[in-house]
């Protein structure tokens, strides 16, 4: 069967499986236990603060997410934080690279049917080990007949990979992020579609290119047949 798309990239984190409510969960963790010393809302401001400084030096995932919060614990209490408290964080950090996966809804059903036409292809950033072990839990690594864990998703990242793989504008990157999966897929000649999850993480925050023709976006992935169909006959 010929089709004008011929590579169909996915996110992981909060497009195929939960993440951004495991880091809420720790977030309200690390408030509770630094409540004697800063505000939840002063907390949260730092925590953030320093992520963004340190995603240059840690990359993203949970580990750097780790030694944000200890960076910030020690901050807040002016280099008094107890150690105790320091062992608590990193008690909370070890139980998130093991928490159990909870792939989203329609996932499976959508990838198992698309898998029997397109090149499937899972495009994700983070910590390497971590995401090989989702990946792993997942039970859908055989779907996907390329798997990219990066360090970040930039324009020349996806450029290389739809080359690769694809012509540019036959690609499309499919994600939760408009900054990480949208844009710069877009930017790269391919589609980005947007399937937005309830929780976005503030650093990934961006304006979606709502007037761009290869921009679409979606309420789930349950809907994203529907979508390829549409835009295999626009190219037909």
């Amino acid at each position: 069967m010929s089709t004008f798309l011929k590579l169909v990239a996915f996110d992981a984190d909060d497009t195929l499986w939960e993440n951004e409510t495991f880091y809420r969960l720790t977030e309200e963790r690390f408030t509770e236990l630094l409540a004697d010393f800063a505000e939840a809302d002063q907390l949260s401001e730092r925590l953030i603060a320093a992520e963004r400084r340190n995603l240059a030096r840690y990359g993203f995932g949970i580990k750097g997410f780790t030694l944000s919060m200890i960076e910030t614990a020690i901050e807040v209490t002016d280099n008094r934080v107890p150690a105790e408290v320091i062992g608590k964080v990193l008690e909370t950090g070890r139980e998130m690279l093991a928490h159990p996966l909870h792939l989203l809804d329609g996932v499976t059903e959508t990838l198992e049917m698309l898998a029997k036409i397109y090149r499937l292809a899972l495009i994700t950033k983070g910590d390497l080990f971590d995401q090989e072990r989702k990946l792993a839990a997942s039970g859908l690594g055989d779907l996907f007949r390329v798997v990219e864990i990066v360090s970040d998703k930039t324009p020349s990242v996806y450029t290389r990979i739809f080359r690769e793989q694809a012509a540019e504008n036959t690609a499309m990157m499919v994600g939760n992020s408009v900054k990480s999966d949208v844009i710069p897929a877009i930017t790269a000649g391919g589609y980005g579609i947007y399937v937005p999850h309830d929780l976005e993480w503030s650093l990934e925050a961006a304006i979606p290119p709502e007037n761009h023709k290869r921009y679409r976006e979606i309420s789930n992935l349950s809907a994203l047949p529907a979508l390829i169909e549409e835009i295999e006959d626009a190219n037909g």
